[in-house]
């Protein structure tokens, strides 16, 4: 019997293979596969959603890439047609058209009518002040007995509301821009009603044309008009309107007549209210657009009388 000492020890080593069956690299390899199907796909969806014009541009630019730059122009990417810039047909004389073109007419003709649909509710606002106001004139005694001299009427930039003179009831001292009780009153009662609307105002001081005995050089119709315009505006707030709603005080002197065959009628001394529609409003703020009181001729409203004629002094 041998002795077990003696055997020679055998000693096996098994060789490990990193992967195998468990392994994680047929994962990554997985993991490509499936990115690239999905970049496949997704190439396909682009192409089967671009337009055929759009994909023989990206062929002719990757053909001939500096022509296109130097070039440009729409001959690249238009549809195959025998009609100039691609079309379907005879009757379509803008040839390929985007959708989008076609949406964006389509908003601005619903911009155009939303616009003309504000103006005619708008000039409905004004139209319902100018009764409201006349309606208050005929309801008090106070201001009945002034109806001569306020002149209500609807103009391109908005509802013009006018104080004039009379030769026997002024609206200011001579020469001054201090104003008549009454006057004060009419003013008052017209700030109240103008807090109606959210339109804003603009107001103008006029003059008749006799001069100061001082010429233009000292004080004149210009100042004249422009303070007194001023104090309309301070009566306007005392009766109730927010000071907010003023957009314009100017003074214009006698460039703008009431009476222009008669520079010195007394109807000529006016302050003129204008509640602004948005479009002169708005044109007013860009110092453009239609013509203002100063610029224009002022059209005298049909059935519209004049006040008792008479001359006086400067303003």
């Amino acid at each position: 019997m041998s002795d077990d000492s003696t055997r020679p020890i055998v000693i096996k080593r098994k060789k490990v293979v990193a992967g195998g069956a468990h392994g994680g690299a047929w994962k990554i390899a997985y993991a490509d596969f499936v990115t690239a199907m999905m970049a496949f796909f997704l190439l396909m969806w682009l192409l089967g959603s671009t337009a055929k014009g759009d994909l023989q541009g990206i062929a002719d630019f990757f053909q001939n890439p500096l022509k296109i730059s130097s070039q440009g122009g729409a001959g690249s990417g238009d549809a195959t047609s025998v009609l100039q810039g691609g079309g379907k047909d005879l009757t379509r004389q803008s040839g390929q058209v985007k959708r989008g073109d076609v949406e964006a007419k389509k908003s601005t003709s619903f911009s155009k009518e939303a616009q003309a649909e504000f103006r005619r509710k708008e000039q409905e606002r004004l139209e319902s002040l100018k009764l409201e106001i006349e309606k208050m004139i005929e309801q008090s005694p106070q201001l009945a007995q002034f109806k001569k001299q306020m002149l209500l009427d609807i103009t391109s930039e908005g509802l013009r509301i006018q104080i004039v003179d009379e030769q026997n009831r002024p609206m200011f001292d001579s020469s001054s821009a201090d104003l008549k009780p009454y006057t004060r009153d009419i003013l008052r009662q017209i700030g109240k009603a103008l807090n109606g609307v959210q339109n804003r105002i603009s107001l103008a001081g006029h003059t008749d044309a006799a001069q100061f005995a001082g010429g233009e050089k000292g004080f004149s119709n210009w100042e004249l008009s422009s303070n007194r315009a001023n104090a309309s505006r301070r009566e306007l707030v005392v009766g109730g309107m927010d000071d907010s709603k003023v957009l314009r005080v100017v003074g214009l002197a006698s460039t703008v007549l009431f009476d222009k065959n008669d520079p010195l009628n007394s109807v000529n001394r006016r302050i003129s209210i204008v509640v602004l529609n948005r479009k002169t409003e708005q044109a007013i703020l860009q110092e453009e657009g239609p013509e203002s009181e100063a610029g224009g001729e002022e059209i005298m409203p049909d059935g519209l009388k004049l006040p008792g004629v008479g001359k006086g002094t400067a303003g």
